[in-house]
């Protein structure tokens, strides 16, 4: 694992090491603590020697002493592995976010190409009736228009243009591309009698450049 300062960036396998490490010390403290325990519960801190000052015969003072010194080292030993895994987990949480800035730059950058590429509009849609051969074909509210049929940004002088699309493509489809949402979308479209007004059941508006 990198130390601080170090070349090789932390992994998650690393950490999981560090935490392996952890539980396997946490086990030997545990251990430690109950050979205390069975030594009449003597623990970290009773005396070793009676009253009147002499070592204690009731329990083994060599396991005792082993025991507790096990102990220290190894508190230090899960104090200084704890400052570890912090560390890692803090480098590790950094990376991501720095990964996640990354992406969001790209993203971005990547919305901004395609806005740039995208073909220019010349009208707008700004109604869609409900039930409508419009609003079947998924045409929606401010949806702009780039291709109209054959009507597009370089031939299209007047509203009259889609008319006369509309008329000569009753009932059949018709290939509408619109811009939504910064995005390019197609619509296939068929004008056709229904319920409502007209062929479409929308209302179109030219774009004032």
């Amino acid at each position: 694992m990198e130390a601080p300062g170090g070349s090789r960036p932390v992994t998650v396998s690393d950490v999981q090491e560090l935490v392996r490490r952890k539980d396997e010390l946490e086990a030997q403290i545990k251990a430690c603590y109950e050979l205390l325990e069975s030594q009449k519960g003597v623990g970290m801190n009773e005396p070793l020697v009676d009253a009147e000052g002499f070592p204690r015969d009731d329990i083994d003072l060599y396991q005792v002493r082993t025991a507790r010194h096990n102990i220290a080292c190894l508190q230090n030993d899960h104090k200084a592995l704890m400052k570890q895994v912090e560390e890692a987990l803090h480098q590790l949480h950094a990376r991501e976010k720095e990964k996640h800035a990354r992406d969001e730059a790209e993203a971005l950058a990547e919305a901004q190409s395609q806005s740039q590429s995208l073909p220019q509009a010349f009208a707008r849609v700004n109604a869609v009736s409900p039930g409508s051969p419009a609003s079947i074909s998924g045409l929606q509210v401010d949806d702009e228009i780039v291709e109209f049929g054959s009507v597009n940004v370089n031939n299209f002088q007047n509203l009259q243009n889609f008319a006369t699309v509309v008329q000569h493509s009753e009932g059949s489809p018709l290939s509408v591309t619109v811009i939504r949402g910064g995005r390019k979308v197609h619509v296939g479209l068929i004008p056709k009698r229904w319920a409502g007004k007209g062929l479409l059941g929308c209302n179109i508006i030219p774009l004032q450049r």
